[in-house]
């Protein structure tokens, strides 16, 4: 059987599963204990996504759904970190089922999301994304799609009466000709 990967755009006949998959009933969450827990983000109920999402996420290039061999697996997001300048561009990305991690599926979707980020915006010479240091997937990921480790913002991050350290990573334009 061939794994595809595809990223693909969020419409709003998408928002229940996706929903479903992140927050549902049903849904590992396991994904917040590393997707930046210090902020203490709740389980957003179906009303509180939906409104959340419909206005933000349907049909938004800087939001796309992982499809991995046909199903939702997770989610791909880009934010300005410089507001209306636009020209400091941070990627994330989220796998909600714990069973897909490690199996090579965020290394080939976010290959694909710098790509497209980089395509999209095309003046960009930069991407990147922060984690924190208790997040030791995101900084293999970051590795394996051969970003840099760019800084290391030590002890700001405090969670569950210990403090960690804010990593960042990035990669320029010129540095994606491996993919």
């Amino acid at each position: 059987m061939n794994k595809v990967v595809k990223l693909q755009f969020v419409t709003k006949a998408d928002l229940k599963q996706w929903w479903e998959k992140s927050y549902g009933p049903e849904a590992d969450l396991k994904w917040m204990q590393f997707n930046g827990p210090y902020f203490q983000d709740p389980v957003l109920t179906w009303e509180a996504f939906y409104d959340h999402h419909l206005t933000r996420s349907v049909n938004n290039p800087m939001r796309k759904r992982i499809i991995y061999n046909g199903t939702i697996v997770g989610e791909l997001s880009a934010y300005w970190t410089d507001g209306t300048l636009k020209q400091w561009l941070e990627l994330g990305i989220v796998l909600f089922d714990s069973d897909s991690w490690g199996h090579g599926i965020g290394t080939a979707a976010f290959r694909l999301w710098i790509q497209e980020m980089f395509d999209l915006f095309s003046y960009l010479p930069h991407v990147g994304f922060t984690t924190w240091s208790g997040n030791k997937g995101m900084q293999v990921l970051g590795e394996k799609v051969g970003m840099t480790k760019e800084g290391v913002i030590r002890n700001v991050r405090y969670w569950k009466s210990d403090y960690y350290d804010a990593i960042k990573y990035g990669i320029l334009r010129n540095e994606i000709k491996q993919f």
